[in-house]
């Protein structure tokens, strides 16, 4: 039997009678079916939406209830309408949604939080992703996502803080980065503590006289700086892979935002500004402390739900490239090695380098396309390759394929060539750079012994860059400030 809107009540009870018990204790009102003459007259009209209805109740909840007391009792799991379950979900969704938006149009938390609480008792964190990406694929501007996202976790803590602590063996990403989280809290609490010892108002004399220790403690607490680092490159990105980026782009707005805060009270401290730096280091510790409930209730219990376990060990074998903040990863969990994989669909016919695939044409192009000249000389000092670019600083000619490379350079430099290079093959040096000025250019020319994994020889790379006009560079020009001109 499958439950849905239109099952009848006396057919349900038929099939499982102990249900008339279960349904007395859902609803009082439903203490009436018990009368068999009540029965008799309900049993073939009623329908499970009817009796909702009538009790009171929502019917996604009454079909749950029913469908649990008939495991429990049975043992059995019992049909239910999946596509009922999918309408229902998305009017879940949809009000969801209509809440948030409701809250951009100026409505309090307060207005909202009963009409939350009304729709659902719990809520999963992966609904809060899903809703935050829907409204992001349907126009609503990231910015504005995030000034909202403090908003929907004030809504939705009361039934986020009812979720169970997550469960993860020690040395797993998730159990390090909550590890961080403790020493960042406590790193917090000080801060905090320190700034109210110290007090407002006359304070500047004790505001100096502690000025080291705040300094100390911001300069520790700006390690979290790996730990965003590591959210940025390992997580997001693979969920992405699971069309979840709706989240982990307004994740990473605010970690930027707290990059600011840390940068602009650092700027305070060095100016002896105590007031200004204290309400900058407020408002760091509270959006600090609300990112740490975020990741805790949402981004870590997101995560373990979407990335499987050859997902987990692709983020625990690049975690050691990012590094960690404060901890180190306790001993326990350990990342599966990883097993060549078949090129998947879009790889197929491309070359497979260390990380990721190209094509021939975009390998070829993409160094052609660097700001710089690129020459290989293989092992045996014989020219492989050069980048063929359309304003080399050096002119190369396919000829020089093949030559001996102390033939492409003048008689009175090819000893100290044939020098760096038996350094580089003794593995006494790996680099040698030189620069010079040529025709009112100032060119910088380096040399870079290439090795493989096992550190066996492969040969010499010659990087030669014009950088006249980086040396004139001053200030800062931001990817914000690029206006295509």
């Amino acid at each position: 039997m499958e439950l849905n809107s239109a099952t009848f009540i006396g057919d349900l009870v038929e099939a499982y009678p102990f249900l008339l018990d279960h349904l007395a204790t859902i609803s009082p009102l439903f203490s009436r079916l018990k009368d068999p003459e009540m029965m008799a007259q309900m049993g073939s009209i009623a329908t499970l939406e009817m009796v909702a209805e009538m009790g009171g109740i929502k019917l996604p909840d009454l079909i749950t209830s029913i469908s649990e007391e008939i495991g429990k009792v049975t043992g059995k799991a019992v049909d239910r309408d999946s596509s009922q379950d999918e309408a229902d979900a998305k009017e879940k969704m949809e009000s969801l949604k209509s809440i948030i938006m409701d809250l951009h149009s100026g409505k309090s938390v307060e207005d909202v939080k009963q009409r939350f609480l009304d729709l659902a008792t719990e809520i999963d964190s992966s609904e809060i992703a899903r809703m935050e990406q829907e409204l992001i694929e349907e126009g609503t501007p990231e910015e504005e996502i995030k000034k909202l996202c403090d908003v929907h976790v004030e809504v939705f803590k009361e039934s986020l803080d009812k979720k169970e602590a997550i469960g993860v063996p020690p040395g797993h990403p998730v159990h390090t980065f909550m590890k961080e989280n403790e020493v960042l809290d406590g790193l917090l609490a000080a801060l905090s503590g320190l700034i109210n010892e110290i007090g407002s108002g006359d304070a500047g004399k004790l505001y100096i006289e502690r000025k080291k220790d705040i300094v100390r403690l911001m300069d520790t607490i700006s390690k979290v700086n790996i730990h965003y680092l590591r959210k940025e490159n390992q997580l997001f990105p693979l969920l992405e892979k699971h069309n979840v980026s709706g989240p982990s782009q307004v994740m990473w707005a605010l970690h930027d935002d707290i990059r600011g805060m840390m940068k602009g009270t650092a700027l305070a401290l060095e100016a002896n500004e105590f007031q200004p730096a204290r309400d900058r280091i407020d408002e760091m510790v509270r959006t600090m402390k609300d990112m740490i409930y975020k990741e805790e209730k949402v981004l870590f219990s997101m995560s373990l739900d979407n990335l499987d376990e050859d997902e987990w060990s692709r983020v625990g074998r690049g975690e050691d490239e990012i590094g960690y903040a404060w901890i180190k990863p306790d001993e326990g969990w350990k990342p599966k090695e990883e097993a060549p994989s078949a090129p998947t669909e879009g790889q197929t016919g491309k070359l497979r380098l260390d990380e990721g695939y190209l094509t021939m044409e975009q390998l070829n192009f993409m160094l052609r396309s660097l700001p710089f000249d690129l020459s290989f000389v293989d092992e045996n000092n014989k020219v492989a390759y050069y980048s063929a670019t359309d304003d080399r600083i050096f002119p190369r000619s396919p000829a020089v394929i093949g030559r001996e490379v102390k033939n492409c350079h003048p008689p009175k430099s090819v000893h100290v060539v044939e020098k760096i290079l038996e350094e580089f093959k003794a593995g006494n040096k790996d680099v040698a750079e030189f620069w010079i000025q040529l025709n009112g250019r100032f060119l910088h020319i380096r040399y870079f012994a290439v090795r493989n994994g096992e550190g066996r020889f492969l040969g010499t790379l010659e990087v030669s860059q014009d950088i006249t006009d980086i040396k004139k560079l001053d200030g800062n020009k931001r990817l914000l400030d690029w206006d295509g001109m």
